[in-house]
Order: structure tokens, then C-alpha cells, then sequence
């Protein structure tokens, strides 16, 4: 009973402190410092500063700066805009082809920079204004880009991924290299529904009058323009599946090859480099306090017993395995239309990690499933981070226009899991490759 009363007041104690409008790294220093003064008294500091310094010196952790510097390389230099034209040539003349655009353009992205509120906020800025003004449909437009930035995340290269994959004890190249073939099935569901909708409502889409016929050669030429991004994909993913290198080393590699695509285009410059690594510096240091903090709240919640006396009560309920992973799931579903999807990352990591292998399940299918579920929540209403990363690249549309667009393609998402909870392969084949 103490064990469960320890963990009901630290999680409600720390919803509330989120539900204030506090950082997230200042809740948990909270709940952290009241913890260890209350289970171990002032001795337990000396724990405290050594559980941060271990988080903070994980060597897998050297990925994150180096893919959020990759992502800004990309946005700040500009050589995105170069991506854009030439994917919109390859499309070719079908009915709805802006909304083939955007699933397109959000997959390449997603394999590029990793950051779903970057992608939703370039694509706000840049694409929705063109599709309104050829008439595409206003909600369909907004809940593709959304949809479509999310793929982000999922697609490697992943910070999200690589701080699900350290707290939770797994394989990060594993678990990075799980999500290729999610988020194309996920990319695939986005585009057949747009399919679907065009099909049934001829008014959502202008047609093919929207685009000019594009020559065989214009099309040769404008694969010959997107080579440069291929350089930064062979040295992030390919790199990975070849096991040629771990996730840091690749990710190191794609910044090389951010560096040289921007030199391609011209757009290399001193002040852009030092842009994006002051931008990847502070973001780094945000992730790293975050996790550091998290890591000590789930240290003291299995000092006290709390996370063992879970696993005890819920392995004892002799429910059948594939319940408790709907009941595992459905919470955090739930929960993310509430709270920040990455504070609920780090209070159900610790709590879930013994549960995973006492239940059986393969750590790297449903850890993704975890990475698809928290992803979602930054497409649903109200709290959602890729929704107001959309609303500040295109100011213009109504946030109630935006939560509404977002809904058929959280039900999508669900979909998605669910294909993945019933067919474990589409997680587990390529990383079963390296």
C-alpha cells in the first residue's frame, strides 16, 4: 500500500505541477528534490548529482545534438526549397496532386531532419498557402500537413527515438531503423484517405488543371537536383543497415553531408553554421536537464518499491498479454490529449520498462508502438505541439479549424498501430537485418 500511495502522490503531484504551466525540467527538479529529501533525507543528494551526471555523460546521447544540428543545417541554409520544386515536378498530373505533395515532401523531410514541428511550421508557411490558393480543401490540406509531419519522428533520424531507446534500455539503431517501414505504411494510410476523400468529393481538389505538363527531361533534371539530399540519407539510415556505423557515428556523417548538399546548392556560409549549432546547442541542453531529471524520478521510484509492486499487480491480474498492451496503450493515447507528450514519455518509461519484459513482448516492437502513440499526441487536441507549430507558419487559420482537421488522422494513426500490434514483422524485420 505505501508503495502505491508513493507512486499515486509522486504522479499526481508532478500532473499538477505540468498542468501550471511549469517547465517540465523544473516539475521533475521539484518532485525530485521533495523525493530524495523525503525517502533518503540530505544524504541522498550525493545520488542525485551522480544519477545526472551519468544521464548527462551517455554515450548514445551524442546523437541528439548532432541530428537537431543535421535538421537546422537543413531549414536555415535553405537547401529545402530546392527539394520542394523538384518533388512537385515528379508528381505529375493527378487529381489532388498538392495533397500527394505534402505526404511526399513530409516522408523526405521526416528521412531528413526528424523535428515534426519544423516540418509542420516550413510546410505551414510554404505549401498550405499555395494549396488554398489553387482551391484545395482548407482542412484536408491542414490535417495532411499535419499528418504528414508527424511521419517525422518516426522516420530515422530521431531524437525522440534515441531518448525512448536510452531511458528504456534498447538498441537505439534498432529502434531507429524500426520505424522506416511504419512510417511508409503511415504515409501510405495519409494518401489513400486523401485518395479516398478526392474520389468521393470532386470539390476538395481542383484537379490537373493545377499544374503545367512536366517533360520527361524536366523530370530527369529534377532528380539529378534532389541527388545532393541522397547523400545525407545513405549517411544516416544507409550507414545504419549496412553497419558501417552506430547512430552517433552516422548521425556525425550527416552533418557532413548537410554541410557538402548545402555547399551544393551555394548556400554554405560561417554565419548560417553558427546559426544552426547555437540553435542545436540550447535545444540539447533543454533534452539533456529533461531526461537527467526524468532518470532520477524513476531511480527513486524503484527505491521505493513503487515500480516493482506495478509490475507485481499487473502481472498478478492474469489478463491475457495482448489486453494489458491495448490497456498500456490506451492510457498514454488518453493522457497525451492533456499533457505534453514528451513529460508523459518520461513518466511511463520507468514505470513501463519492467513490464515489457515481464509481459514478453519484443522491446523494439513496442517501444516503436510507444514512439507512434506519443507521436500522435502532438496531432491531438488541445495540447498538441505540431498543431501550434502549424498555427504559427500559417497564423490565418483558426485554431478550432486545426484541432478539427487533425481527428481523421489520429483515428489513422490508431489504425497504424493497431496493423503494427497485429503484424510485429513491420517493426521487427530490418532491425532484425543488422
Amino acid at each position: 500500500m505505501t508503495a502505491w500511495l508513493t507512486l499515486a502522490s509522486g504522479l499526481g503531484l508532478l500532473l499538477v505541477l505540468f498542468l501550471t504551466g511549469l517547465p517540465i525540467f523544473i516539475a521533475f527538479l521539484v518532485i525530485n528534490i521533495a523525493g530524495v529529501i523525503l525517502v533518503l533525507g540530505t544524504a541522498g543528494f550525493g545520488l542525485f548529482a551522480n544519477s545526472i551526471f551519468e544521464t548527462t555523460n551517455t554515450a548514445a546521447f551524442a546523437a541528439v545534438p548532432l541530428f537537431l544540428l543535421l535538421g537546422e543545417l537543413l531549414f536555415r541554409s535553405g537547401t529545402i526549397d530546392h527539394l520542394f520544386h523538384s518533388v512537385d515536378k515528379l508528381i505529375g498530373r493527378v487529381n489532388g496532386r498538392q495533397y500527394f505533395l505534402c505526404v511526399s515532401l513530409s516522408t523526405i523531410f521526416g528521412a531528413l531532419s526528424g523535428s515534426a514541428m519544423g516540418v509542420a511550421a516550413m510546410m505551414g508557411r510554404s505549401l498550405y498557402p499555395v494549396m488554398i490558393a489553387q482551391g484545395y480543401d482548407r482542412r484536408l490540406s491542414t490535417g495532411l500537413i499535419l499528418a504528414g509531419a508527424s511521419l517525422a519522428p518516426i522516420i530515422p533520424p530521431s531524437v525522440l527515438v534515441i531518448i525512448i531507446a536510452t531511458l528504456a534500455d534498447v538498441s537505439v539503431a534498432k529502434l531507429l531503423i524500426a520505424g522506416i517501414i511504419p512510417g511508409f505504411v503511415l504515409a501510405a494510410l495519409f494518401m489513400s484517405y486523401a485518395l479516398m476523400r478526392v474520389a468521393l468529393d470532386t470539390s476538395l481538389a481542383p484537379g490537373r488543371a493545377d499544374v503545367k505538363s512536366v517533360s520527361l527531361s524536366e523530370k530527369l533534371l529534377a532528380v539529378a537536383h534532389m541527388a545532393p539530399f541522397g547523400i545525407i540519407i545513405f549517411c544516416v539510415m544507409g550507414l545504419i543497415l549496412l553497419g558501417i556505423a552506430t547512430p552517433s557515428e552516422s548521425a556525425a556523417t550527416g552533418v557532413v553531408g548537410a554541410l557538402i548538399t548545402a555547399a551544393c546548392y551555394g548556400r554554405l556560409s560561417w554565419r548560417m553554421v553558427v546559426e544552426s549549432i547555437a540553435s542545436a546547442a540550447f535545444v540539447t541542453s533543454m533534452i539533456l536537464v529533461i531526461i537527467a531529471s526524468a532518470n532520477m524520478f524513476g531511480q527513486l521510484l524503484a527505491f521505493t518499491g513503487a515500480t516493482r509492486e506495478v509490475v507485481r499487480a499487473i502481472t498478478s491480474l492474469d489478463l491475457h498479454p495482448y489486453l494489458l498492451l491495448l490497456l498500456m496503450m490506451l492510457i498514454p493515447l488518453v493522457l497525451c490529449m492533456f499533457i505534453d507528450q514528451v513529460a508523459l514519455l518520461l513518466i511511463v518509461v520507468p514505470i513501463y520498462q519492467p513490464l515489457v519484459g515481464s509481459l514478453g513482448f519484443d522491446p523494439v516492437w513496442f517501444w516503436l508502438m510507444m514512439l507512434l502513440n506519443l507521436t500522435v499526441g502532438g496531432i491531438t487536441p488541445p495540447f498538441g505541439y505540431t498543431m501550434f507549430a502549424f498555427k504559427g507558419g500559417a497564423p490565418d487559420v483558426p485554431l478550432a479549424d486545426i484541432f478539427a482537421a487533425s481527428w481523421p488522422f489520429v483515428v489513422l494513426f490508431v489504425i497504424g498501430i493497431l496493423l503494427i500490434a497485429m503484424f510485429p514483422p513491420l517493426a521487427t524485420y530490418l532491425p532484425s537485418l543488422i
